[in-house]
């Protein structure tokens, strides 16, 4: 889709890491192999509406460094529109390493001053964001620095000030900044969406109390839809005061968790853009995310539109 004049339906931005992931289940400290992949919960999302048949745009910042340019050459293979994504030689590429020891997953990231984390409002592209039918922003992206908090509100702005639905998942990285001061910056943020992704265990940290009642009071106050991701074995939404709740599709091996949120948002996005119900849209979300769970990496395991078709079908892979 790489048209500079094209308006994908969706369009994303944040920060794109290359990763690095230490092979057969050692630790860092005594593998001797590392296998090249990236990730970023942003173009996790775009590769996912790709996949399944939608246009997605994702708008970044990276190194002009060979990491840069494998991200962006890889993203743009995936069908994601890249044509507002840039490069500087100001900063770096960021990097995240992970290994999968004694059945712990670890990640450590070196994203410090990383190219992304020098964007602010005037890289983004008005019309390119007027143009789309959603936008969506995690909360990731304004833990990079004062200027992205900046870009991500701004965007929402521009977003609503057009008409298009912002999607927002605050996807809390205590790693990046406390929970104090994602509070900040993530509950102003949610006021500012039509559809609110939040995780369980996220809104008990930002919310700060352990009640399911309290929560759901205090989301009741926004005027989004909120979607709550990882509940037990469910998916729990709330729209305009109505509580209820979608199960999980349950898999028999789970390979690894990271990326699952992502698949699900992904689904939940094609979902709307076909004019799914909610109930219907989540569900496509959970499926999409239990097929995440069984592939190693961020995102290598979003399937395609047909391999989801064939799993609503119940058709199973035979190797003949």
């Amino acid at each position: 889709m790489n048209n500079r004049n094209a308006h994908p339906e969706v369009v994303t931005f944040g920060e794109s890491m290359a990763l690095l992931i230490a092979e057969g289940g050692k630790g860092l400290e005594y593998t001797s192999n590392l296998t090249p992949s990236f990730g970023g919960a942003e173009t996790n999302v775009a590769i996912g509406l790709s996949r399944l048949g939608h246009s997605a745009g994702w708008c970044g910042r990276l190194g002009d460094d060979p990491f840069g340019h494998r991200i962006y050459k890889m993203v743009r293979g995936e069908g994601v529109d890249v044509t507002r994504t840039s490069f500087t030689d100001e900063a770096p590429t960021g990097l995240m390493i992970r290994e999968n020891a004694a059945g712990r997953s670890t990640v450590y990231y070196y994203r410090k001053l990383s190219a992304a984390s020098k964007m602010a409002p005037e890289h983004l592209d008005e019309e390119y964001i007027a143009g789309a039918k959603i936008l969506h922003i995690t909360g990731i992206t304004p833990a990079l620095s004062t200027s992205c908090a900046e870009t991500a509100a701004a965007a929402m702005d521009i977003a609503k000030k057009h008409g298009v639905k912002v999607s927002f998942d605050p996807n809390l990285r205590l790693k990046l900044w406390n929970v104090k001061a994602a509070q900040k910056v993530l509950l102003p943020l949610a006021l500012k969406a039509d559809y609110f992704l939040p995780g369980l265990d996220e809104l008990k940290l930002l919310y700060e109390t352990e009640s399911m009642d309290e929560i759901i009071s205090k989301l009741s106050e926004l005027s989004a839809v909120s979607v709550i991701k990882g509940g037990e074995d469910k998916t729990y939404m709330l729209e305009n005061g109505n509580l209820s709740a979608v199960p999980y599709y349950k898999v028999e091996h789970v390979v690894d968790t990271v990326g699952a949120g992502d698949g699900f948002c992904a689904g939940f996005l094609a979902g709307l853009l076909r004019d799914y119900s909610l109930e219907e849209a989540v569900r496509l979300g959970n499926l999409i995310g239990s097929q995440v769970i069984q592939t190693v990496g961020d995102w290598e395991g979003l399937p395609s539109g047909a391999q989801i078709e064939r799993l609503l079908a119940g058709k199973m892979h035979v190797e003949r």
